[in-house]
């Protein structure tokens, strides 16, 4: 049967073609402009603004940036820069100021002339945040003259007026992102602030200062050493092999390059990678570039007994080489280039693609490094004994898993015997709870919907990856149950592939108690340091189960806070009976569907990642080696703690 999808084609002229002027595109459909009009499109008209202040700041030409949230959520970014051109631009017979904020694809970053490196690359930036803007004015000071103009949802309501006279340079764009737009214009201090450290970081010398009127706020980020202070910072909670970070920077075709390295006694690696300020979360040819001369560097060194004080750690006269993991262990890194026209690739965007940089960052980190080795021996030997280690560890983790292979002869795709698993095969439509002990996975296996719910009980507390190898971590019989039970592998020679999650939604379920509290809080480091895309893609949630079992007139009300408890046993008259549920073994299985498991009435609470840095420094404090950091949190938190069992 051949179906005729177009009912009316006689009346499909012309007429029905819709020409969208202006920027009326971008407010028809925001989404393709900024990714969502939820709070990460929100808070990316910040960073579209900010960033253009960020040019100027690259080029040489700002000192300094000021960002002011108002009380109604507008938002002024402020600059010292060169100010936005006033003059008539020929193409558009509109001054050049109302052009870039009127005209998509227009700015002065396509040519080599204006902006040697940028981050705002496309040109759509600040015209996309006035047009997804309720209002916004544009004050721009150079020529000795202060110009002004105002536009409302992207339409100017007035041309470009002198306003007043001044010595300085500098820009000034203040907005506020229109309701009719946006699910909600709550703008997040912290989010903001995250950025912007990220930026001043990256950026020495610049002065960044975050003003938020609602609530008397106030932060100046600048960091003289630039990414050399980052990288201290990231490692400000760990016990560091050396003082200083390395610090390399060359140049090579209009590429710049900028790293810093420094080792910690722990076993995960933390590099971060940029390019034209933009977090490159993918990575890219740059981190490539780096990997590779790191691991040949570091090869080299170990194999080479003509290098003076070269004893006591040393691969010469072996058929060993350390892998890139090896060499890595305890790494913490930050890698910047500035190029004219980088290439971006991958899912979200933030993978750089250019070829060159690979050679041209491989070069350089050779050269420094090579040098740097030379002159700095005993820290060298710290960084190989380390290395050495890691790769005698590697090895018998691998001898281990071979006899375990061969006696078992299991695969490693096996689903764990203790996995109570769902009929439904489309993952979207799967989920998964991680239970605290066999008691409460029995009575979560009963009360489950069998046909979505999968059901995998922990025997005990994982191990704490923070302090712990990845030999050691891939051992742990509970991690390899929900690894396995995930379908997702981690490893070093594992690609992190999403497409392989069995579970839409994998749900950690623990008692209401200290132990509970510690066995989420290990099971959330885990899947931060070794699935950090389930955190960031939202797959990661906290059941919540009710701490009171309220009877009264042969009702049951099942509270979850004390407050709710106290209010609801003051309005109560004649006798009742709480139950306070220190497990959840104490719930039977209709119970347990009832309050925690069942989607029509559970409480369950997304794992949201906002600021990868803090979330790095609190996986520090909490459950990293050093003891102090933690004790201080302890104190400087613990008024702050709402529900306690101990």
């Amino acid at each position: 049967m051949v179906r005729n999808i177009i009912p009316n084609q006689s009346q499909y002229t012309a007429k029905e073609i819709q020409v969208l002027e202006g920027l009326e595109a971008v407010r028809k459909r925001p989404s393709m402009y900024i990714g969502t009009t939820g709070a990460r499109g929100l808070h990316h008209l910040v960073d579209e603004v900010v960033d253009n202040s960020i040019d100027e700041a690259m080029s040489g030409y700002c000192t300094k940036i000021q960002i002011i949230i108002h009380q109604d959520n507008s938002v002024t970014v402020i600059d010292d820069g060169r100010g936005i051109p006033v003059d008539i631009h020929s193409n558009t017979n509109l001054p050049a100021v109302t052009t870039v904020l009127t005209k998509l694809h227009a700015g002065g970053k396509f040519g080599s002339g204006s902006y040697q490196v940028s981050g705002g690359l496309h040109g759509v930036g600040i015209s996309v945040v006035n047009a997804l803007s309720e209002w916004l004015e544009v004050t721009v000071s150079r020529d000795k003259k202060i110009y002004s103009q105002k536009f409302e949802r992207g339409k100017p309501i007035n041309d470009l007026t002198v306003i007043g006279s001044t010595k300085k340079t500098g820009t000034q764009i203040t907005y506020r992102p229109d309701p009719e737009i946006f699910e909600e214009v709550n703008i997040s201090f912290d989010i903001i602030a995250h950025r912007l450290k990220e930026l001043a970081f990256l950026n020495a010398g610049v002065k960044i200062e975050l003003i938020d009127e609602r609530d008397n706020r106030n932060v100046i980020y600048k960091y003289d050493g630039g990414i050399i202070e980052f990288v201290k910072y990231l490692n400000k909670n760990r016990d560091v092999l050396f003082g200083k970070p390395f610090y390399i920077n060359g140049k090579k075709d209009d590429i710049e390059v900028e790293i810093a390295i420094q080792y910690n006694s722990g076993y995960l690696e933390n590099i971060l990678s940029f390019a034209n300020n933009i977090h490159t979360e993918e990575g890219g040819t740059h981190l490539s570039g780096f990997k590779t001369a790191l691991t040949k560097t570091i090869n080299d060194y170990a194999k080479n007994d003509s290098i003076p004080n070269q004893k006591k750690y040393s691969l010469k006269g072996t058929d060993q080489s350390l892998s890139g993991n090896d060499v890595r262990e305890g790494l913490t890194a930050v890698i910047s280039v500035k190029l004219l026209n980088p290439q971006f690739e991958g899912q979200t965007k933030t993978k750089l693609g250019n070829n060159e940089v690979k050679g041209i960052v491989s070069s350089i980190v050779n050269d420094k490094l090579s040098t740097y080795f030379i002159e700095n021996p005993d820290i060298v030997q710290k960084i190989l004994a380390k290395s050495i280690s890691a790769l005698k560890a590697r090895e018998a983790a691998r001898r281990a898993r071979e006899l375990v292979r061969q006696k078992n002869g299991l695969g490693l795709g096996s689903l764990p015997g203790k996995l109570a698993d769902c009929s439904e095969r489309d993952p979207f439509h799967r989920e998964i709870f991680i239970v605290e002990g066999d008691s409460a996975g029995g009575s979560a296996k009963q009360g489950r919907d069998r046909k979505f719910q999968a059901i995998l009980p922990l025997r005990g507390k994982i191990l704490n990856v923070e302090k712990a190898r990845l030999h050691k971590i891939l051992a742990n019989n509970e991690i390899k149950s929900i690894i396995t039970a995930s379908g997702i592998q981690i490893g070093e020679d594992s690609e992190f592939d999403l497409a392989q999650l069995r579970y839409h939604k994998i749900i950690i379920m623990t008692d209401a108690d200290v132990d509970g509290e510690h066995i989420k809080t290990l099971l959330l480091t885990f899947f931060y340091r070794y699935m950090r895309p389930l955190v960031e893609k939202g797959k990661i949630f906290i059941a919540r189960p009710p701490l009171y079992k309220l009877s009264y007139n042969k009702k049951n009300d099942y509270l979850f806070t004390d407050e709710d408890l106290n209010k609801k046993t003051k309005e109560l008259k004649g006798n009742y009976s709480i139950q306070r549920y220190k497990g959840l073994g104490e719930m039977n299985p209709s119970q347990l569907w009832e309050t925690t498991m069942n989607p029509e009435t559970r409480v369950v609470k997304r794992i949201e990642l906002e600021d990868v840095l803090e979330a790095d420094q609190m996986f520090t404090i909490l459950m990293g080696g050093k003891v102090e950091p933690r004790k201080d949190f302890i104190y400087q938190h613990s008024t702050e703690v709402e529900e306690l069992d101990v």
